[in-house]
């Protein structure tokens, strides 16, 4: 399905490339009426690159910057503890405002019941946004070192007018040396609206769109960020997704031919603490379904479609089997939303263990 560098002749299984915030997670409470806040580190792109290196034991590195003051150092050692390798965050000089540069800040809270989560994100003038093309060397990274697979997203491309520039950059340098390049659309409307909205993120996401091997996003996401639209149905809810997926694919993979494999979570909101859960995804002229798991309760949402990628994108690696890649990443995104934080504390076993069916039984 994919050609795949051999191992032996990469250092790195994937590198990252986005923005790494600090969250600010108020717990039970509200941000408007929190004394204290518990900390972690964040971002679409980074999240997984940490999956794959924490619960799937692969090597795996980030490409992002940092401004050169505490909070980038507490970024950083957030980074370290997750076994990401920090050798190309490139720090900015900090000159004690934060007029020219800065660390993003995300505060995020998880919701309950009929109260949905609320995200506040505070990264104008961050340093990742102001990464440029030639501020990485691209050919010494994929081609001296070896990558074998390269993954970015649309919350990277929407944060200034360099990151799309930085993307290609990197995706063109990932082409030349045959390394897997995955995208995740990750529309979010408030990251496009004062840029030129759903205009200016088709016409970014459009461009890049043409070098991606594996292509993530959700209904809306296509819709938004690509202008696919897909008609309405006479299916019930349970039904629409995936019938709207696979309508869908038809017309991508016409306007794409590029694209190897195409995937989306199907999630269903009950309440913000109760969603139906699924994953679906196309390759080789086939649709492969996960396991439905209906009511699925939820501590945090946040970074579940994340790690659904990180797992899927092991799958891929570790077996090239699309059927099993697309199980991985709905058990791994699934397992994610059980714990606190943009980022899965789950293991590998714990996985494989969900895939084959296993319960919430007390381990003992």
């Amino acid at each position: 399905m994919l050609e795949l560098r051999p191992a032996a002749q990469c250092r790195y299984d994937l590198v990252s490339l986005g923005e790494i915030m600090l969250r600010l997670d108020p717990g039970e409470g509200r941000v408007r009426t929190a004394r204290s806040f518990r900390v972690w580190e964040g971002g679409g792109e980074y999240n997984v690159a940490r999956g794959l290196r924490r619960c799937f034991g692969l090597r795996t590195a980030v490409v992002t910057a940092f401004a050169d003051n505490e909070v980038g150092r507490l970024l950083e050692d957030l980074v370290l503890q997750g076994g990401v390798d920090t050798a190309f965050i490139r720090w900015l000089p900090y000159d004690g405002i934060g007029r020219t540069v800065r660390n993003g800040l995300n505060f995020t809270e998880r919701g309950f019941g009929v109260r949905g989560a609320v995200g506040t994100s505070d990264r104008g003038h961050s340093a990742a946004s102001q990464l440029r093309p030639d501020d990485v060397d691209w050919d010494h990274l994929f081609g001296d070192l070896g990558v074998r697979w390269l993954h970015t997203g649309g919350i990277y491309a929407a944060l200034s007018e360099t990151t799309p520039a930085t993307i290609e950059a990197a995706m063109s340098a990932a082409r030349r040396h045959g390394t897997i390049i995955s995208y995740d659309l990750n529309y979010r409307p408030s990251l496009w609206k004062a840029v030129g909205g759903r205009t200016r993120a088709r016409e970014v996401n459009r461009h890049l769109a043409e070098y991606v091997d594996v292509m993530i996003g959700n209904e809306e996401d296509f819709t938004a960020a690509l202008g696919f639209e897909v008609p309405d149905t006479d299916e019930s809810l349970a039904e629409l997704e995936v019938a709207n997926f696979r309508r869908m694919i038809e017309e991508v993979t016409t306007a794409y031919p590029n694209f190897r494999v195409v995937a989306t979570t199907l999630r269903t909101v009950r309440t913000a603490t109760v969603n139906d859960w699924g994953a679906i995804a196309w390759g080789d002229g086939r649709f492969v379904e996960a396991t439905h798991r209906p009511g699925l309760e939820i501590m945090d949402r946040v970074g579940g479609g994340d790690s659904f990628a990180s797992g899927l994108i092991y799958g891929l690696l570790a077996t090239g089997d699309l059927h099993a890649a697309v199980e991985y990443g709905a058990a791994h995104g699934a397992l994610a939303m059980t714990t606190p934080g943009d980022t899965s504390t789950a293991s590998l076993n714990e996985v494989e263990a969900l895939v084959r069916g296993a319960g919430a039984r007390v381990q003992r």
